[in-house]
């Protein structure tokens, strides 16, 4: 695989790809999903319903909690998972951003 030469493009650039790669596999958006719309989520019941294993669930939601967009909490041994609003947000408004910005000079 190639070097990506990151330092030839702009943060926002790069912070979009990067949020782009997380976002690229179906198993993390019906995550994300899931996890909307619950008011905190096992990593079990997430398994459950999209119907992959603990393990490949766990590392999905690694994937997605390095990215600041999952919060967890303890209650006892379980832990719940929840969307970080904020990070959320702030994708968000880097996606419109850039979708934005190539309309207008594009049409």
């Amino acid at each position: 695989m190639g070097v990506s030469k990151r330092y030839l493009h702009t943060d926002s650039v790069n912070q979009l790809a990067d949020m782009a790669r997380i976002l690229s596999h179906p198993a993390r958006i019906s995550i994300l999903n899931y996890i909307g719309d619950c008011d905190g989520c096992l990593c079990k019941d997430i398994s459950e319903k999209i119907q992959l294993s603990q393990p490949t669930t766990s590392q999905h939601m690694q994937v997605i909690r390095n990215s600041g967009l999952l919060d967890s909490n303890f209650d006892g041994k379980s832990q719940y998972y929840t969307i970080n609003k904020e990070r959320l947000t702030a994708l968000k408004d880097l996606f419109q951003d850039f979708f934005e910005t190539t309309e207008q000079k594009c049409c």
